[in-house]
């Protein structure tokens, strides 16, 4: 994953055996920027549910969410 300076957007770089998949996504409502690590530190792991939400413009921790177990 990949987030401008702007951080109002997001680049995601797949790979599949057969080649790879770019997904971009553009927040337009305005002044909203995803929250991006800014140092190692911050760098984490994200499930597909965490990966869902970021793409639908939401934190990464909803801490009202119903875990599946």
């Amino acid at each position: 994953m990949f987030c401008g300076k702007r951080c109002d957007r997001i680049k995601v770089l797949f790979h599949e055996p057969d080649g790879y998949v770019l997904l971009y996504k553009r927040l337009d409502v305005v002044q909203g920027k995803y929250r991006w690590p800014r140092n190692k530190s911050e760098v984490k792991s994200i499930t597909w549910q965490q990966f869902d939400w970021l793409m639908s413009g939401l934190e990464i921790e909803q801490p009202k969410a119903l875990r599946t177990s």
